[in-house]
């Protein structure tokens, strides 16, 4: 486990208020010398502890492309193990394209002794998530590790986010796609 030191936390607290912070404003904000953000965020960057991606909210009040979104549990057969799902990832061109209009998040996973996917499926409707479930996602699946590779499939329609990354809490401590200013220093993690 990686141990941060204060100045590494100070700099990390920045940029979970607002990842664009430019270095100098860091600086300025946490009184770390500019030299010294500059060469711990791209140290902390390149040991992969700092990442940054673009959040797009699809739901009816950002681009209100999807109206709704189901988690699905996928427990596949004994046998299939994590290297098969991780190679199928890999090697499936239906995950570089098409799934991502349907997957908003997906992850590997451990049910009972199973290999397991999760994944949020976003749609129009309930029963467009259906759809692109049956239709698309478990044939690919089916496809790749046998017509009875999957043993269980569960469902749960997800109503709203509340956090995200530990400190994101869309509804309640952002605005405009950052955090708020007043939101406390002492109430963001950074391990």
């Amino acid at each position: 486990m990686k141990k941060l030191d204060d100045q590494e936390r100070l700099i990390l607290k920045a940029l979970v208020r607002n990842p664009r912070y430019s270095d100098n404003r860091i600086s300025i904000l946490t009184g770390v010398p500019v030299k010294t953000v500059s060469r711990k965020r791209a140290r902390l960057e390149d040991e992969g502890i700092l990442s940054y991606y673009a959040g797009l909210n699809f739901q009816a009040d950002g681009l209100a492309r999807f109206n709704t979104q189901h988690l699905v549990i996928i427990r596949f057969k004994i046998g299939i193990t994590l290297g098969q799902i991780m190679e199928e990832i890999r090697s499936e061109p239906n995950v570089a394209n098409v799934f991502s209009e349907y997957i908003r998040d997906s992850f590997v996973a451990e049910v009972d002794g199973h290999i397991a996917l999760t994944m949020v499926i976003e749609g129009e409707s309930d029963s467009d998530v259906t759809e692109s479930l049956q239709a698309r996602i478990i044939p690919s699946l089916r496809k790749n590790h046998g017509q009875d590779s999957i043993e269980e499939l569960k469902t749960v329609r997800l109503l709203s986010a509340i956090r995200r990354e530990h400190n994101y809490l869309p509804k309640i401590n952002m605005v405009a796609g950052k955090m708020k200013d007043d939101w406390p220093d002492d109430a963001l993690f950074v391990g």
